[in-house]
């Protein structure tokens, strides 16, 4: 008897539905689909939000600029990504940290410390030069000149691992499973997993150095930054002394942390105190000024210049903010922006021009972060405007007198947060005042200023800057040339 469509499907169409429906089909096809794929399916349980933690605590490399960016040490496990430009201190840097951790009796969770350094750039003779000459050759790091992961992870992938792996650079390894050439996006991809894997597997902190392109980004996939826990770049310019290393992404501390590093014959050496550091070259306030704010230098006569209050992830930077407006010689005014953003720079002009009534963006413009800092925060909008209004109209800011705020397009100085750190700093450099966005809502009866020692000066819109740097006596060159007349 020969069967419809139409019986087949009644007859066999409720059975299937029961089967999907049952409890043990999920079963039935987590089996039948592992026997396809070859590999054998398992049900994974869940668990809550809180819980008994099974990380060791973080291993602190005696380094505390260090361990601060990395917020208090390294998270064993972690992955860690530093990038930079060619001969800013990467591997020095993490040379030093190799063999403080590995000069270590024990690490923090008790167990006996130890660090290894993996170059696949470099022989195993230069490393032993500058381990040389940043006297750190009789540390016991463990030094390897490798690039096949597949021998790395032989040599890692066990019980005794060292505490921190440093693989210098990630752009020279090489998987032989893959049919590329190292530093291509495919093979920079599959070594990092690789690494990462096995760090996580026997809890090592793997610090990875990468290179990065002329635009300043680290060169390969851009999930590579996606991969690891950490990523660090180094800042800095060749011509100054300062090493900035920053934290742009950081899954177990603060992101924009700093720490500050100063270059020396004996390698990378921590700045405590950057904030001096960074002021060091201009003129004292206090007591010792004279009227124009200088102490015995002349860098208190000149104008264009304004100390900002800035935040650095959780520390409070005090930074000098240079400014030089000329008149445009060319028909289009020149525009030259060094640690700040050029964009940024026009709407500020843009904005003193329309509300202000001045004529700034007609000029050539020329700003300068002093020290080789690159500050990203809009907090410094009211500091670059001072000094901007400063040169233009040749009236010095006082000396002893920080700045911050953020600039609106209306021209109102909108409210920024970490008042109180910024001005706990200021007062500690020893300034007097400070020229800061007026505080409304519930904090308007607070006043951080007078707790803090220093006068605060409440700035609501960008005129009412502009009208703090009027010429209420002729500036210091034109009386001068007055008198001589």
């Amino acid at each position: 008897m020969l069967l419809t469509m139409t019986s087949v499907l009644a007859v066999f169409l409720p059975v299937a539905v029961l089967f999907a429906l049952s409890p043990g089909a999920g079963n039935f096809l987590a089996m039948r689909n592992g026997a396809r794929y070859g590999t054998r399916l398992a049900i994974f349980g869940f668990v809550g939000l809180t819980g008994p933690s099974v990380l060791p605590p973080r291993r602190l490399t005696g380094i505390a600029e260090l361990d601060r960016v990395c917020g208090g040490g390294f998270v064993p496990g972690s992955a860690i990504l530093v990038g930079g430009d060619p001969g800013i201190g990467k591997s020095t840097l993490l040379l030093q940290a190799a063999a403080a951790i590995a000069s270590s009796p024990v690490d923090s969770s008790g167990r006996p410390a130890s660090a290894a350094y993996i170059t696949g750039e470099e022989a195993i003779d230069q490393v032993r030069l500058r381990a040389e000459r940043l006297g750190v050759a009789k540390s016991p790091v463990l030094l390897a000149a490798a690039s096949s992961v597949r021998d790395i992870l032989v040599s890692l992938d066990r019980d005794d691992a060292p505490g921190l792996v440093v693989v210098d650079s990630i752009q020279t390894m090489y998987l032989d499973t893959l049919d590329s050439s190292p530093g291509t996006v495919s093979q920079v991809r599959g070594a990092a997993q690789e690494l990462i894997r096995v760090a996580k597997r026997r809890g090592f902190v793997l610090v990875l150095v990468g290179h990065v392109t002329k635009e300043g980004v680290i060169a390969g996939p851009r999930v590579l930054e996606h991969m690891v826990d950490t990523v660090l770049y180094f800042e800095g310019e060749r011509g100054h002394q300062f090493r900035i290393l920053r934290a742009v992404k950081n899954r177990f501390g603060a992101t924009d942390e700093i720490g500050v590093f100063e270059m020396s014959d004996r390698g990378l050496v921590e700045v405590p105190n950057p904030s001096a550091l960074f002021l060091a070259g201009r003129a004292a306030s206090g007591p010792d000024a004279d009227e124009n704010g200088s102490a015995e230098s002349s860098a208190g006569h000149l104008s264009g210049s304004a100390v900002f209050a800035g935040m650095e992830g959780t520390r409070p930077v005090l930074v000098e903010v240079q400014a030089l407006v000329a008149p445009a010689v060319l028909g289009t005014p020149r525009r030259a922006v060094v640690g700040w953003d050029g964009t940024r720079l026009a709407m500020i002009t843009a904005v003193l021009d329309a509300r202000c009534g001045l004529s700034v963006g007609a000029n050539d413009i020329y700003l300068n972060v002093a020290g080789g800092l690159r500050i990203v925060e809009p907090a410094a909008d009211l500091a670059v405007a001072a000094a901007l209004v400063s040169a233009l109209k040749e009236i010095p800011v006082p000396a002893d007198t920080v700045v911050f705020g953020e600039i609106a397009l209306s021209g109102d100085v909108r409210p920024v947060g970490h008042t109180e750190a910024r001005l706990k700093e200021a007062a500690k450099l020893g300034f007097g005042e400070a020229w800061m966005p007026v505080r409304r809502g519930n904090r308007a009866n607070r006043s951080p200023a007078a707790d803090a020692g220093l006068a605060a000066v409440a700035i609501g819109h960008l005129s009412e800057l502009v009208t703090r740097l009027s010429p209420h006596r002729a500036p210091r060159g034109r009386r001068l040339i007055e008198a001589a007349q």
